[in-house]
């Protein structure tokens, strides 16, 4: 049995660790979630694959104790605190998240799973039902909730100066589907693509802005277009699909605006902070200088490669080391995630929902019906 190590790679009690499985073992896990449980205090007790081989490799490879291929095997046998759910569409089409985080709930264990957590709204609020009967939560990896310059970017509009959150706008490289690509999604790949990615723009406007109120968006023959959004808040906002780009373009950007000043995010590590000033004395037309005062002057960020930093690791930098680590830190404590829990998970499903909806109206988000819809935060 390997021995646990803490992130500066020093030896850890035992004890510090929860006992954790893990669901899948896959490209995507093998890469990037997998690798993050080395810099967090859990014990990786088991896997689970429906592949024996895979099961049993992962197993070796990361120093798990023993290796199955059912999870309701594992569940049934296994003393866990919790588990990580990283698993594929299923043969429907669908993703199975969910509906694994329900059986590690109903067995006792906190869950964590990969985006997208569900197609369907209804599934979520099942989920939730069965979270607020058993007291387990689920955490779901939307991590651009976790990428550094983004959480800066939302402490900062918090901030008294800032003034509030007026408006957003988010970039994003992906293509809205035809309406006749909107049926099943096994049979529209186009359509499982949009789930797939939607997450994380409609991840990022949640945190920062909560529930969205109504939609209406276009698109052109390529998928390329814009979304128009009302929120709850009162804050209004912009996603725009850049569907058609170079690939070798800016993937994304963020712009969140106040009241007198605004902050942001490109390429999800480049963060400037443009605070509350003026460009030079004089006003208008009669400024000989177009730099203002020092208190005034943006603040700007952006990583260094050249040091071996754990913030230059891909596994810091895009966020699945802080959705793990936020995630643990929750079971230890026994309490429900402070973001990207099921009521997030819910939020934005359901504007994935409205996005199967014709194009050229305004959408109502009827979930806003709901009394509780005002309790932004984890479930």
């Amino acid at each position: 049995m390997s021995i646990p190590l803490d992130i500066f790679g020093r030896p850890m009690d035992r004890d510090e660790r929860i006992r954790v499985g893990f669901i899948g073992c896959g490209g995507h896990a093998f890469r990037n979630v997998y690798p993050v449980l080395r810099f967090t205090p859990t014990r990786l007790v088991a896997t689970c694959d429906f592949d024996a081989q895979r099961a049993e490799a992962f197993a070796k490879t990361f120093g798990a104790e023993r290796h199955y291929t059912s999870h309701l095997e594992m569940l049934e046998r296994e003393d866990l605190d919790a588990v990580l759910i990283v698993t594929n569409y299923d043969s429907y089409g669908e993703p199975s998240h969910v509906r694994l985080a329900m059986d590690c709930m109903e067995a006792g264990c906190h869950a964590y799973t990969e985006k997208p957590p569900s197609s369907s709204s209804e599934e979520i609020r099942r989920a939730m039902e069965v979270s607020e009967r058993t007291g387990k939560f689920t955490l779901v990896g939307f991590k651009k909730c976790f990428f550094t310059a983004n959480e800066k970017a939302h402490e900062i509009s918090r901030y008294e100066e800032f003034g509030g959150i007026t408006s957003i706008s988010v970039r994003y490289p992906q293509g809205i589907p035809a309406q006749e690509q909107k049926g099943s999604l096994k049979e529209n790949p186009a359509l499982i693509s949009f789930l797939d990615h939607l997450c994380h723009p409609a991840s990022i406007l949640n945190y920062f802005c909560g529930p969205v109120r109504t939609l209406f968006y276009r698109r052109n023959s390529c998928g390329g277009g814009f979304a128009m959004l009302e929120f709850a808040s009162g804050a209004i906002g912009s996603l725009h699909f850049t569907a058609g780009q170079s690939g070798t373009s800016l993937l994304e950007r963020l712009e969140v605006v106040g009241l007198g000043a605004n902050v942001v995010v490109e390429n999800g590590i480049k963060l400037t902070y443009y605070r509350p000033g003026g460009r030079g004395p004089g006003g208008y037309g009669g400024s000989p200088s177009f730099i203002g005062d020092d208190a005034g002057a943006p603040l700007y960020w952006e990583p260094e490669f050249s040091l071996g930093q754990l913030y230059n690791k891909g596994l810091f930098m895009l966020g699945y080391y802080g959705e793990v680590a936020h995630f643990v830190d929750c079971v230890k404590q026994d309490r429900p995630p402070e973001k990207c829990g099921l009521r997030d998970a819910l939020e934005i499903t359901k504007l994935y929902e409205a996005f199967l909806q014709p194009e050229g109206r305004v959408i109502e988000l009827s979930w806003l019906e709901r009394p509780d819809h005002h309790n932004h935060r984890g479930f």
